[in-house]
């Protein structure tokens, strides 16, 4: 196991392909809880969407322009290791806000855009799900660990690891 890890880490283009698919997969499991099982996310969710999508972008920027030098794909993982870590951040933020340790900047978190008469606001207002960053909508059953918590722990292990292939890739 850890010559695998090792030989990903060791190639820049294949580390980036690797933190790639891993937020390819963070997303396709954010994307599931939310149409499969109906756990819609409050704003501070999406937030934690966004680095992933960023990833996800540097990993085909990296690749593509690190063919002919790991200059590049260096860059890239730089880039990726700094995401992650904003992103554990953001996850960490949004922990302290579901366990009320501080309340949320955000004002409810969720405000629907309101266009129309009033009958459409109201219709609006009675169709859009109302989330709020300070409610917890799903936790481990083992352990009571949160998606925001887990998102802190992938993404500093994801944020370590590209620090080490960002400085393999020499």
């Amino acid at each position: 196991m850890t010559a695998f890890l090792n030989n990903i880490l060791g190639n820049p283009r294949l580390a980036l392909f690797a933190f790639a698919g891993a937020s390819a997969a963070a997303l396709a499991a954010a994307f599931i809880a939310q149409y499969a099982y109906g756990l819609h996310p409050c704003v501070l969710c999406i937030y934690q969407r966004i680095p992933y999508a960023l990833v996800i972008l540097f990993a085909v920027l990296g690749i593509g322009l690190g063919r002919a030098s790991n200059k590049p794909a260096r860059l890239f993982l730089g880039l990726t290791a700094v995401t992650f870590a904003a992103n554990a951040v953001i996850a960490s933020y949004h922990t302290g806000v579901e366990r009320k340790w501080w309340p949320s900047f955000l004002e409810g978190c969720s405000i629907p855009k309101l266009e129309g008469n009033i009958t459409d606001v109201l219709a609006q207002i009675e169709a859009s799900p109302i989330v709020r960053c300070d409610e917890i909508p799903w936790t481990d059953p083992f352990v009571g660990l949160s998606m925001a918590n887990y998102n802190i722990l992938f993404c500093l292990v994801l944020a370590i690891a590209a620090v080490i292939a960002t400085r393999r890739a020499r």
